[in-house]
C-alpha cells in the first residue's frame, strides 16, 4: 500500500482480505480518533481526518454496499480523497450532533454559517504574534464541492467538511502550543473560549501539517 498522497485502488483491500483485518484495523482507527476528535460546546464535534481515517471510511462503505468493481471503489476514492489534508493544512469533518427532531429544528436554523465559524487559536494571549495582540487564529474554510451542494440558506447541514490552512510560522507555533479549537458563531453558546488540545492530540496533528 502507498503511504503518501491520495488513496488509490492499491490501498483498498478486497472484501475477503478486509474481513480478515477489519477487527484490528477498526481498533487502530478508534485509537487514532481518540486523539483526532474534539468536542466544542454542547453539540459540535470536529474529527480531524487522515489517510487512516479516510481509508477506513472507504473500506466500510465498500463493505456495506458490497462494492467489488474497481469503478465502484474508484468513485468512492474520488469523493473521499477530497477530505485528505495536504501539507500545511488540517482537514476535519464537522458534526452537529443532534439526537431528536426538536433539537434538529432548534439548532440547524440557528447554526447557518457554522462551517465558516470554526477556528484554531494558537498561543497564549499577548505571547504570540510579536505585537502582544493575542493568539494566532486559523479560520475554517468549507470544502468547496460539498458546500456547493448545500442549497438551503435557512438551515444548515448536520455534517460539514472544513479545512484549516497554516503558514509555516503558524505550524511552528502550533507545535509549541497551546492550541485551542473554537467555534466563533453568535448563535452558539459554548463555542468560545473553545477546547484546548492535549499535547498528544497536538502532536498527532503536527504530523499532518508537516506532511507525514
Amino acid at each position: 500500500m502507498t503511504t503518501a498522497g491520495p488513496l488509490t485502488l492499491e490501498d483498498i483491500a478486497d472484501q475477503r482480505a478486509y474481513e480478515r483485518e477489519r477487527d484490528e484495523f477498526r481498533s487502530r482507527v478508534i485509537e487514532a480518533k481518540k486523539l483526532r476528535r474534539v468536542s466544542v460546546g454542547p453539540v459540535v464535534t470536529l474529527v480531524f481526518e487522515s489517510r487512516l481515517t479516510i481509508r477506513f471510511q472507504v473500506q466500510e462503505m465498500a463493505r456495506a454496499e458490497k462494492m467489488v468493481t474497481d469503478q465502484q471503489i474508484q468513485h468512492e476514492l474520488d469523493v473521499y480523497n477530497r477530505l485528505l489534508p495536504t501539507r500545511g493544512e488540517l482537514s476535519a469533518t464537522l458534526f452537529i450532533e443532534l439526537t431528536s427532531e426538536e433539537d434538529l429544528r432548534t439548532w440547524l436554523p440557528r447554526l447557518v454559517g457554522i462551517e465558516q465559524a470554526c477556528e484554531i487559536r494558537v498561543g497564549r494571549v499577548g505571547r504570540v504574534g510579536g505585537d502582544g495582540g493575542g493568539p494566532l487564529v486559523i479560520p475554517s474554510v468549507p470544502e468547496t464541492t460539498h458546500q456547493a451542494n448545500l442549497t438551503r440558506e435557512e438551515t444548515t447541514s448536520a455534517v460539514h467538511y472544513v479545512r484549516f490552512a497554516f503558514t509555516d510560522e503558524q505550524i511552528e507555533a502550533f507545535a509549541v502550543g497551546p492550541a485551542t479549537v473554537a467555534v466563533n458563531h453568535p448563535a452558539y453558546p459554548g463555542g468560545l473560549p473553545g477546547t484546548v488540545l492535549s499535547e498528544a492530540s497536538r502532536a498527532e496533528l503536527v504530523a499532518d501539517l508537516r506532511g507525514r
